[in-house]
């Protein structure tokens, strides 16, 4: 068995990264045990998902890269997708570059370095998805800049639903049942997919199959994205029961 060191940015006031891509990557472990994942993080201040926070957290991350490499993880994922896309069009490039570079100075060696923001455009283009619906717990004008910075990517947000909650321990407690309700509620008439949830904070997990269920699409969220993402700079096949379709290779683009 190989063991590999996931190490995670999370804003101080994040309560679901830790729980959803350990389960994520835990489910796999149960159907690849050849492949088994501890979990490490460090933290960012942040309490509301404000343009100000997000900014004055995002200067944190940085010194996240250099305390994870000290851990020497063998991948390390900036989750938390609304803080990168407030910086403006492409800049998870620039980050995971900035992160990169301190982490690898650090550790002595090179450490793959993704983002949330980065994984979610990137999975969406790997599902060959035009234009998509999403939905976010933001305020609407973050809402704006997420669909913004999607669209920046060349992909289209054809509808988004906000559920303007701006305490971001707040959107850590919305209810995932809920979710199959407001996918109902975006248009997503003529999507080629579904972001249930572009934001990792807003949990989705138990939804996501439901919701797969209903829809012809893809359907996926900011999480699943990241664990497909992790999954692919580690060299291991990205596949997680009960994750939605990019996380199930036979079906993602059919």
């Amino acid at each position: 068995m190989t063991s590999h060191r996931i190490g995670m940015i999370v804003p101080s006031s994040n309560t679901t990264m830790e729980t959803e891509i350990p389960a994520m990557l835990l489910r796999r472990q149960a159907v690849r045990p050849e492949d088994s994942f501890t979990f490490h993080s460090s933290r960012m201040r942040m309490m509301h998902v404000t343009p100000e926070e997000l900014g004055a957290m995002d200067a944190q991350s940085l010194r996240c890269g250099v305390e994870l490499a000290d851990a020497r993880v063998d991948a390390l994922a900036y989750a938390c997708l609304v803080a990168i896309m407030a910086q403006g069009p492409g800049y998870h490039r620039r980050s995971q570059e900035a992160i990169g570079k301190v982490a690898a100075e650090a550790a002595g060696a090179a450490i793959p370095v993704i983002t949330s923001a980065g994984a979610l455009v990137e999975g969406l283009k790997h599902l060959r998805a035009r234009r998509v619906a999403i939905v976010t717990p933001y305020m609407k004008p973050l809402t704006r800049m997420v669909a913004d910075y999607i669209e920046a990517e060349g992909i289209e947000v054809q509808d988004a639903l906000s559920l303007e909650v701006s305490d971001n321990l707040a959107v850590g407690r919305l209810p995932q049942d809920r979710l199959v309700e407001y996918a109902g509620r975006v248009n997503s008439s003529g999507a080629d997919a579904l972001v249930l949830s572009a934001c990792v904070q807003m949990p989705s997990l138990s939804a996501i199959p439901l919701v797969q269920e209903r829809f012809d699409i893809p359907v996926l969220s900011a999480a699943v994205a990241t664990v497909w993402r992790l999954l692919g700079e580690l060299g291991l096949e990205p596949v997680v029961p009960g994750a939605g379709r990019l996380l199930q290779p036979e079906l993602a683009l059919s």
